[in-house]
């Protein structure tokens, strides 16, 4: 994972793989660089960590799987 902190924003540009395409896949994200390194040096939940992200960012930053991905890969309706 790559994280670069955008400016003065509190906002992140996260690059990831992706584990279902192996694709380098990036998320712009309303978390610091700080609040990852510390998610990951803790081992949080994703889910207490960032509560303010939604589902699908989640997921991209625990699997670099975007929503696009996971619709393509898990399409609705195939309960």
């Amino acid at each position: 994972m790559r994280v670069m902190q955008l400016d003065d924003l509190d906002f992140c540009r996260v690059e990831k793989h992706s584990i279902l395409t192996g694709k380098q896949n990036v998320m712009f994200l309303p978390v610091t660089e700080v609040d990852i390194a510390k998610w990951l040096a803790e081992g949080t939940l994703v889910q207490d960590a960032f509560p303010q992200l939604s589902d699908s960012a989640r997921e991209f930053l625990m699997s670099g799987i975007t929503p696009e991905e996971w619709n393509k890969a898990f399409p609705k309706g195939d309960e």
